[in-house]
C-alpha cells in the first residue's frame, strides 16, 4: 500500500489520557476489524516514526478512526498526537494484525489492548451477532476504563471490569489470573482473543492453558 496522507476531521477525548482521532476516508486503505495500521504524523521530524495503532471504525464507514492511549512523559509519537489539531494529517502505511474474529468468545484486554476489539465488538453488536461474546477489561482504575459506557450498553452483564490499583464496589479487584478466568470465562470450548501488555498476555495465556484451553482456541497479538 502505498502512504496515504489523510487529513484529522475529528479529535474527542475518551479517557483523561486517551483521544479518538477522525480521519477522512481513504479508498486505498482495506482492513478488517482488529487490524492496525503504522501510522506517522506529517509533520518534519516526524514522518518516519511510525507507530501501530488499531483502526477502531468499521470498515463500511465514510471515515477512519484510531483511539490512542497519550503517554505525555515519552518523547514519542503519541505525545505528539496530543499537540496535534483538525487539520492537520496522518501518514498511513502498512496495514497488518494478528487479532481477526474467528468465533464467539472472551475477549481479554489489559489497558489500551483493548483497541483491536473496539472494532470487533461493533461490528458484531452492527450485525447483531454480539450474543455469548463476553468482554473482560483489565485496567489501573475506573477512569482508565476505554469506551465504558459503550461497552455497557453494547455488552450488559458481559462486560466484566476488574480493576489492580483501586477497589471500586461495582468491579472486581485484583489481577487477572487462573482463578478469576476460572469464575468468569463462559466456557472453555470458545475462543479467547487476548491484547494487552506483553506480560500480562503471556500470563493470560498460561492460565488459559492451565485451565485446558487449546493453543488454536487463543488468539492473540503478535509483538
Amino acid at each position: 500500500m502505498e502512504k496515504q496522507f489523510l487529513e484529522i476531521k475529528n479529535i474527542e477525548k475518551v479517557t483523561h489520557n486517551v483521544l479518538e482521532f477522525t480521519l477522512e476516508d481513504s479508498e486505498v486503505i482495506d482492513f478488517v476489524p482488529g487490524q492496525a495500521a503504522e501510522v506517522a504524523i506529517d509533520k518534519d521530524g516526524w514522518r518516519d516514526k511510525g507507530n501501530p495503532f488499531t483502526f477502531t471504525s468499521l470498515p463500511p464507514e465514510d471515515h477512519l478512526e484510531f483511539t490512542i492511549k497519550i503517554y505525555p512523559d515519552h518523547e514519542c509519537v503519541t505525545e505528539e498526537l496530543s499537540k496535534l489539531e483538525v487539520g492537520d494529517r496522518l501518514i498511513l502505511k502498512d496495514v497488518f494484525g494478528a487479532i481477526e474474529y474467528k468465533g464467539k468468545g472472551t475477549f481479554i484486554a489489559g489497558g489500551a489492548g483493548v483497541t483491536p476489539f473496539i472494532s470487533i465488538i461493533r461490528n458484531l453488536d452492527k450485525k447483531g451477532k454480539l450474543d455469548g461474546n463476553r468482554l473482560i477489561f483489565a485496567n489501573s482504575k475506573e477512569i482508565d476504563i476505554i469506551n465504558k459506557k459503550e461497552f455497557e450498553s453494547m455488552l450488559g452483564e458481559d462486560f466484566l471490569n476488574i480493576l489492580s490499583r483501586e477497589k471500586v464496589e461495582a468491579h472486581a479487584h485484583g489481577r487477572i489470573d487462573t482463578e478469576y478466568l476460572k469464575n468468569n470465562i463462559t466456557s472453555l470450548d470458545d475462543y479467547f482473543y487476548v491484547c494487552g501488555p506483553e506480560a500480562m498476555m503471556n500470563a493470560v495465556e498460561d492460565s488459559l492453558k492451565e485451565l485446558g484451553v487449546k493453543k488454536d482456541q487463543i488468539v492473540k497479538e503478535v509483538f
